[in-house]
């Protein structure tokens, strides 16, 4: 008997364990029976969205936020770059550079659900590789529209987009909407509106917990 699964990944951008995560829970989708669908629902949450145009000093920024030494830090980069080889996600060696605002880009990815939910996850992919991998900077409008070039989307239509604040207020509204039912930290999923699962697991991890949810939503 088929049967779908709906899961909403919560996830920001410039969370590089969201970008591991949603690695890892692609190639565990893909080991689950052939007879379950799913469809993956890419949702926005944004870590820092006070921080202003140009952004902050990454470093500067984690030993702000989390009072992280450069020690430390160095030490997740490391963690990072293994955890992210093992799923094919490759992040700069160097834990040096910017830290940006991300609407825009969540803006972008939420269009693309309206309008071409075929390719959003092409553009969420695309948007975490240019900021992850290559450390551009994710509040240019140049950057952002080689990510939709990638994807296979209508450029002068993410132009115009770009232009205004048009889908700013959907997506605040859904932000707001995983924040009051006790979203308060990425990446997280919600599956079938029933289910969560949050925190970067591995390959192995997301595979067993998503077929302990079929057995379960099976039982009469």
């Amino acid at each position: 008997m088929s049967q779908l699964l709906n899961i909403d990944f919560v996830s920001d951008i410039s969370c590089p364990w969201c970008a591991i995560g949603l690695a890892s829970l692609l190639e565990a989708l893909e080991r689950l029976p052939p007879a379950v669908a799913v469809s993956l629902n890419l949702q926005p949450f944004e870590l820092n969205p006070d921080l202003p145009e140009g952004g902050q000093d990454l470093a500067e920024h984690l030993t702000q936020k989390y009072g992280s030494t450069p020690e430390q830090q160095a030490e997740v980069r490391a963690t990072l770059c293994q955890r992210g080889a093992e799923v094919g996600f490759e992040f700069a060696p160097e834990g040096r550079g910017r830290i940006y605002n991300t609407l825009k880009a969540h803006r972008l990815l939420h269009w693309a659900a309206l309008e071409h939910p075929e390719r959003q996850l092409a553009l969420k992919q695309a948007l975490l590789q240019a900021c992850h991998r290559d450390r551009l900077p994710m509040d240019a409008d140049d950057v952002l529209l080689a990510a939709v070039d990638s994807a296979g989307l209508d450029r002068e239509r993410a132009i115009e987009l770009l232009a205004g604040d048009e889908f700013a207020q959907a997506v605040r509204e859904r932000e707001a909407f995983y924040r009051q039912a006790g979203v308060n930290s990425v990446p997280t999923l919600v599956i079938d509106q029933r289910y969560v699962i949050t925190g970067c697991h591995p390959v192995e991890r997301f595979e067993q917990a998503l077929n302990q949810i079929i057995a379960a939503s099976q039982q009469p």
